[in-house]
């Protein structure tokens, strides 16, 4: 085992909805996991706008359509550790507060990197050991 870090496995989620949409989303998801990540949580990322393209089939609720249909929309990405009951309640989350008939999600497999409390805290990299970079937010500043 490595002295540096330790590896945890679970699932990436990524999740694409429109920007409107995706406070609501996140909510409902952290009403069933913190998304821990050591000693933070709420941790996730997400992308600014991108297009997503689709051509409705006609099997559900909206008709058919031969040409491509876009929609401005943001890609959500969590990790989490939840299996069985509680993934269930995680991705039943998504699908009750998402707006999409058919939401995209992806469930990759995954493993993280977790580092190991109170090591390399004088490293002159971190960002506590140098002047105050413009991305450190507020609450870690000075």
């Amino acid at each position: 085992m490595p002295e540096r870090y330790h590896i945890e496995t679970g699932l990436r989620i990524l999740v694409q909805c429109p920007a409107e949409a995706l406070p609501r989303v996140e909510a409902a998801v952290l009403a069933c996991d913190p998304l821990a990540h050591g000693d933070y949580d709420r941790v996730s990322f997400r992308s600014t706008a991108g297009t997503q393209s689709f051509r409705v089939l006609g099997g559900g609720r909206n008709h058919a359509t031969t040409d491509t249909a876009t929609v401005d929309c943001l890609e959500w990405q969590i990790f989490t550790t939840a299996q069985d009951a509680a993934l269930d309640a995680l991705l039943c989350a998504i699908y009750d507060t998402h707006p999409y008939e058919e939401p995209v999600i992806h469930l990759i497999p995954a493993q993280r990197c977790r580092h190991r409390r109170g090591m390399d805290e004088d490293n002159p990299n971190r960002f506590w050991n140098r002047e105050t970079a413009d991305w450190v937010p507020p609450q870690h500043r000075g």
